[in-house]
């Protein structure tokens, strides 16, 4: 049996895909998936092999700024704009 994880790293192996929607197809409230997403980035840049974990960071729906700090969290304003209507961002392990 796979555990979390190895879940979350399978359907990001598939495609790109949020925490929110890893979150809805797993079962998973998005807090955790976030947790488990700092796991599963480690794991997959450390073991040696030829994948990446790669983020498309979040997004500021108003300004557009993307240059957040910790591009695996959900942000709640824009640095810049003070908005809080910021994008998730989307992960993908290639």
């Amino acid at each position: 049996m796979e555990t979390t994880r190895q879940r979350i790293a399978d359907a990001l192996r598939e495609g790109p895909a949020t925490a929110s929607d890893l979150g809805e197809s797993l079962s998973l409230p998005t807090p955790v998936v976030y947790e488990h997403l700092e796991h599963v980035s480690r794991s997959v840049d450390d073991d040696g092999a030829d994948e990446r974990f790669l983020v498309a960071p979040p997004e500021c729906r108003d300004c557009g700024f993307d240059g957040f700090d910790d591009p695996v969290n959900e942000p709640s304003r824009c640095p810049e704009c003070k908005s809080e209507r910021i994008g998730e961002p989307a992960f993908v392990i290639r």
